[in-house]
């Protein structure tokens, strides 16, 4: 599992780092008394766009980061639904719903856009992490999966509890999201798996921004006067 993880690790920096603009190779890191520098980690944090950012892929996204270092930074966006549904997925990618009917739950779920980089392949974020051949452990409970045989579970009836799946996932190269965090693009907050599994995609982004202790209407209205 290590080996396959690390492999996994690679590919998914390798393609944001392709695609990161260029010019953001700053690395972000807190300033102390000592020789080492204590570097920023934001695994299993959201990353709650601010309102100010007219982005039209992230604007108004809420992001689950899956790994954050000094080589970069790749997350899932968990509030933006595309025209696909889970069953209309599957049926792409020739996987029947065998023991699921269509009429089951899980089939009508939409799909999720997970971010632009390698938006041709499905992603799935999940609890609990289970054994699939390419995984990111992200927590003790949360895991993010690339490959087929964890739809194949979700397909069988035997997947995870609770899954999140995605077209595309967001990646970021080294230093490019610290630099955005430091430009006001970014409100982040440790994760909450109950707005990443349990809440509707609407309700998603004002519950992230209520994990800090502010009014979602209050943070648009200094935006609006900023």
């Amino acid at each position: 599992m290590a080996k396959q993880t690390k492999s996994l690790h690679t590919n998914l920096h390798d393609d944001a780092t392709q695609s990161a603009p260029k010019t953001s190779r700053h690395k972000f890191q807190v300033k102390s008394e000592d020789d080492n520098n204590l570097e920023l980690n934001l695994t299993n944090h959201f990353l709650i766009a601010m309102p100010s950012m007219m982005d039209p892929v992230f604007g108004g996204t809420v992001i689950y980061l899956c790994e954050h270092s000094p080589r970069g930074a790749m997350g899932m966006v968990i509030n933006r639904a595309i025209e696909l549904t889970v069953a209309g997925l599957f049926d792409r990618i020739d996987l029947k719903l065998e023991i699921i009917p269509d009429s089951h739950p899980i089939g009508k779920r939409p799909v999720i856009f997970g971010g632009p980089v390698q938006d041709d392949r499905g992603f799935v974020l999940h609890t609990p992490v289970g054994e699939y051949s390419s995984s990111l452990k992200v927590t003790e409970e949360i895991a993010f999966t690339t490959s087929r045989d964890v739809l194949e579970a979700v397909a069988a009836g035997d997947g995870p509890e609770q899954v999140l799946i995605s077209v595309g996932y967001a990646g970021w190269g080294a230093g490019q999201l610290e630099q955005e965090i430091l430009a006001n693009g970014w409100l982040t907050v440790a994760a909450d798996a109950r707005i990443l599994f349990d809440l509707p995609l609407e309700e998603r982004f004002a519950a992230a921004i209520k994990l800090l202790g502010i009014d979602p209407l209050m943070l648009a209205s200094e935006a609006g006067h900023a």
